[in-house]
């Protein structure tokens, strides 16, 4: 079992994250098994989730460098490892994302749990496996300024079907944006860093992006996703 120290940001933060071959859980909140092939599963302390984008980028790096065809949740992908410096970096094509507008009951529900305004017009709902709602606010400090109320984002969440919400800061001019991810739902009231979201979001920008996130747990973590594949710096 080691701590991998996911997809940090100028070398430090990062999310902690458990991998193992050994089939238990570890200490942080995520835990991802290394099986035969490989094959990756991936464990919060509430039960196993079919994708975890960070989780995918810290086994990779304990892989090691080279190229691998992996499987994970139903499906077999490519996922890469290199070296950079004295850090590890990985890359992996999370899939073919699904994009849908919510309803209004959705994007309401969610919104008040955010005290947020707003409406279902400026959302979107994406998946890479299981759904959740792409939440744009104008600024980071309005980011940084959320203080949601985890058991009413919960339940929302737990009505739509919803693994949680993605609430971003719209990218500037170099494609750089900040987000917070919230999931109650599956245990974790607050990310440190999800990559398979990030690359939800550039899949519904259309374009490339680099998301700062962790700063309100003080790991700060940033992710780089393209239209093709999501990667971060480990250590």
């Amino acid at each position: 079992m080691i701590v991998v120290r996911a997809c940090l940001r100028d070398g430090t933060g990062g999310s902690p994250t458990t991998v193992t071959r050994t089939f238990e859980l570890g200490p942080t909140s995520h835990t991802v098994w290394i099986g035969p092939g490989p094959e990756l599963r991936f464990f919060t302390s509430t039960g196993e989730l079919p994708a975890c984008g960070h989780g995918t980028i810290a086994a990779l790096a304990v892989l090691g460098p080279g190229e691998y065809e992996v499987r994970a949740g139903g499906r077999t992908f490519r996922g890469r490892a290199w070296t950079s410096g004295d850090l590890t970096a990985a890359a992996f094509d999370p899939g073919a994302v699904t994009l849908r507008s919510p309803s209004s009951a959705e994007a309401g529900s969610v919104l008040a749990a955010l005290g947020l305004p707003g409406s279902a017009a400026d959302l979107a709902v994406a998946s890479v496996g299981r759904e959740r709602l792409l939440v744009p606010v104008g600024t980071r400090e309005e980011l940084a300024a959320l203080v949601p109320d985890q058991a009413a984002l919960r339940t929302a969440c737990d009505a739509a079907g919803l693994l949680g919400c993605y609430v971003y800061s719209r990218p500037d001019g170099a494609g750089r944006a900040a987000a917070r991810m919230f999931a109650p739902s599956i245990g974790v009231p607050e990310d440190i860093a999800n990559a398979n979201s990030t690359f939800c979001l550039a899949a519904a920008l259309g374009t490339p992006v680099t998301v700062d996130m962790g700063d309100a747990l003080g790991e700060p973590a940033t992710i780089h996703a393209d239209l093709r594949e999501v990667s971060g710096y480990c250590r």
